[in-house]
């Protein structure tokens, strides 16, 4: 990778600054006013210790937010996407109970996948979050879950300077929590079954004169809840800020992460009908391994070529091909992320902010596969796919209040640095004992099949105004623009089977506009239309070139970025005991892009990507909190979307490829639901939330798809109340996931959605999981 000494520099510099500066909290974000929102909200809920949803009062759009007390009420160390599947429109699914696994990870919002929205941390970009992520990193490694303060979801557009090229639909912003006013530590550890153990502490400096500060560590290590393997993960966070003066505030934040995770086996429907959900990848059985791969070969199912043995060409029951049970595969990644900000307040009317952040990744993709013989002899190998990834960022926004007029602008530049490589290595010629594992990082590769680099040059702007005509009515209105600019260079001496070349995606006027009006109480309507773009995306394994040279060179003069047309109104409501919200939405999308599958991905075989046309999607939601006693919180939310193709799919000369106009799109449920009740009397508090997602699709003609499944999580603890600060918080809670049992698929579409007939593409759910926490809060 370039730059390594930048990067040594960038870290260096940001740790030498919190040693001589301890600081204090300011989440940033990429427009001014929603920074110095998301940073009341810390402070706010100590004063409103009961409020833990916000349904987005004031903004022109569908906008919620949960806080740090939210997700405190999962089990601890869980993915804040538990958390978030209480609103409005969101599906959430995941193979393990705490919703990290990232190849399993999957949210969508009103049936706009996870590639197609935007996530931010403190206004820095995260990319698309989807597994081997070219620009960005997935949230569970971006921040430690105990340090994440407010989440906000926008369910249909998000802030027209959200810091994204790839939110169709909504985005997804996530800040950290402030540090605390006072010297504290706080902690927790948690145990409980596949031998689950997770620890986390922070350290804060609490207030020194302006400044505060803390450092937090959390550490992971739990068994496969079937099969054999571990999910591991190690996180330290810091963050920093300086009040330098009543118009000027310094903020730093340092994330680590070092995750290791054992695959779950994808799994087919008749996989799931003949071995179950509870089967799984052999990684205990080296000897059965070997004897799998070479009866593979001897069938010709592999294409590998192997001497006489005495294997024969039956498998051993109950298994029928050699992709009912791999050795083992996994996923490694290892990531510095770190953000420096500072907001300037000119006078009462003007604010600037410029943040710079920098993010390094190196990351593996493991497979033993049978599809290569090893130079040692076994007709099996280490496949991986490696990613290195350096992105260098700017950021900057500025607000100016003129009267009745608020004015805002945004600019953001990326520099993205992405090498990506698939390789090979040797298993050696022991037919007892493996030469290496999934969950070590490889070197000296046998073979090398491709290694490219990939460099992405993001601009963005936006400029907005806002006027508020009277204390009850606001319009709004502006538009961003924006260039992303890709190029693709083979790494020497390996060319490589893919394309290179260069290709963009421009759009200078993209617009949003919305109106607000205040009908006194707590009530209010409002409505907005917003036009939003996404850019294609560099990587060998997915977008434009992820194909042959000739197929790049037809798809470079014919492929556009996939664009939305999201139209909202809403009617939010209460101010007490009972506040909620209620939404209507219509969703044009064109130019829809689809991958078509050549082969089993897993094998390496390139889809093909074209422009494949329309979407609609046209649906209502239901969000509601009631508080019928201070003690009680009841929440609510229905969400009902119709997402259907608009067009069937065709090929260059018009004929019809797959007939699937008026179908429902995959993985788009058109029902979900959420109930939840939440009590805490300061001393007692308990949780119980049941989640209902409809029947999804995973084929586009819509032959084949999973059953709708209700998921209920319950969490009881109790806290100490004393007046000895040591104790005062001290806090033992006892969680359950999928407290009834229930046997569901989780994840569909983890190897990609085909046309029709079953794919070996689902991954079970996990079943119930009982956990114990020992918590000591501030």
């Amino acid at each position: 990778m370039k730059s390594t000494s930048l990067r040594i520099t960038f870290l260096s510099s940001a740790a030498l600054i919190g040693i001589a500066i301890p600081t204090s909290a300011i989440a940033a974000e990429a427009e001014a006013q929603a920074i110095a929102e998301a940073t009341d909200s810390a402070a706010e809920d100590s004063a409103e210790a009961n409020e833990i949803l916000v349904y987005g009062k004031g903004e022109v759009r569908q906008v919620t937010e949960i806080s740090a007390k939210d997700i405190q009420l999962t089990t601890a160390g869980s993915s804040p996407f538990i958390a978030l599947r209480k609103l409005p429109g969101v599906n959430f699914q995941s193979a393990d109970p705490f919703g990290t696994y990232e190849w399993s990870t999957r949210i969508t919002l009103r049936g706009f996948n996870q590639n197609q929205l935007g996530f931010t941390l403190d206004g820095v970009p995260l990319g698309d979050m989807s597994y081997g992520n070219t620009n960005g990193l997935h949230i569970s490694r971006a921040i430690i879950a105990d340090n994440i303060g407010t989440t906000r979801v926008s369910q249909g557009a998000g802030a027209l300077g959200t810091a994204s090229t790839s939110n169709l639909g909504g985005t997804i912003e996530f800040f950290s929590r402030a540090p605390q006013d006072e010297l504290g530590i706080a902690g927790n550890i948690t145990y409980g079954d596949s031998n689950t153990i997770r620890a986390y502490g922070t350290l804060d400096t609490g207030d020194l004169g302006g400044f505060k500060a803390y450092i937090s560590a959390a550490h992971i290590d739990a068994d496969k809840w079937k099969g054999f393997g571990t999910q591991q993960s190690t996180q330290v966070n810091a963050k920093l800020v300086a009040d330098f003066s009543p118009s000027t505030t310094f903020t730093a934040f340092v994330n680590f992460s070092d995750r290791k995770e054992s695959d779950y086996q994808d799994l087919s429907q008749e996989m799931i009908g003949r071995l179950g959900l509870d089967w799984d990848n052999i990684s205990n059985d080296w000897p059965l391994a070997v004897q799998l791969a070479f009866i593979g070969a001897n069938r010709g199912d592999t294409g590998v070529t192997v001497g006489a043995n005495s294997f024969g060409t039956a498998y051993p029951a109950p298994i029928l091909t050699v992709d009912d049970a791999y050795y083992d595969a996994a996923g490694l990644r290892r990531d510095w992320l770190a953000s420096a900000r500072i907001d300037q307040q000119f006078g009462d009317a003007v604010t600037v902010g410029v943040q710079a952040y920098l993010h390094t990744n190196k990351g593996q993709g493991s497979w033993i596969t049978p599809y290569r013989a090893s130079p040692g002899g076994l007709p099996i190998s280490f496949r991986t796919t490696e990613y290195e990834i350096e992105r260098i960022g700017v950021l900057g926004d500025l607000e100016a209040e003129l009267g009745t007029q608020t004015l805002r602008l945004n600019v953001w530049y990326e520099n993205n640095d992405f090498e990506q490589a698939r390789r090979f290595y040797d298993m050696g010629n022991s037919q007892t004992v493996p030469l290496t594992s999934a969950l070590t990082y490889q070197t000296n590769p046998f073979f090398t099949q491709w290694n490219n680099a990939y460099n992405t040059k993001t601009f963005q702007f936006a400029v907005q105004d806002q006027w508020d005509v009277s204390d009850a009515f606001t319009i709004t209105a502006g538009f961003k623009g924006q260039s992303v600019k890709l190029e693709a260079t083979a790494i020497n001496p390996v060319p490589g089977p893919l394309a290179l070349g260069e290709i963009k995606s421009e759009d200078f006027f993209l617009p949003q506009v919305g109106v607000l009006y205040k009908l006194g109480g707590g009530t209010e309507l409002f409505a907005s239309f917003t036009q939003n773009q996404r850019a294609f995306t560099a990587a060998a394994t997915t977008g434009p070139f992820a194909t042959s040279a000739a197929g790049f060179a037809a798809l470079r003069e014919r492929i556009e970025p996939e664009k939305t047309d999201t139209y909202e109104v809403g009617f939010r409501f209460g101010e007490g005991e009972l506040t909620g919200v209620i939404a209507g939405y219509l969703v044009n999308f064109t130019n829809r892009l689809l991958a078509v599958p050549q082969g089993p991905s897993i094998v390496g075989n390139a889809p093909l990507l074209s422009n494949v046309g329309d979407v609609r999607s046209v649906g209502a939601e239901i969000g509601l909190q009631w508080q019928p006693v201070p003690d009680l919180t009841i929440t609510g939310s229905y969400a009902y979307n119709e997402n259907t193709y608009q067009d069937n799919v065709v090929n260059q000369t018009g004929t019809v490829v797959q007939a699937i106009e008026g179908r429902t799109v995959v993985d788009s449920p058109e029902s979900i639901a959420n109930l939840e009740f939440a009590y805490d009397n300061g001393q007692f508090y308990a949780r119980a939330n049941a989640n209902y997602t409809s029947e999804r699709f995973f084929t586009f003609s819509n032959d084949r798809s999973v059953d709708g499944r209700l998921l209920v999580d319950a969490l009881v603890g109790y806290r100490l109340q004393s007046d000895n600060r040591f104790l005062d918080g001290l806090a033992l809670e006892v969680t359950a996931t999928n407290l009834f049992d229930e046997d569901f698929v989780g994840t569909i579409g983890s190897n990609g959605f085909g046309f029709s007939g079953d794919n070996q593409t689902l991954l079970a759910g996990a079943p119930q999981q009982f956990f114990v926490t020992l918590r000591k809060d501030f």
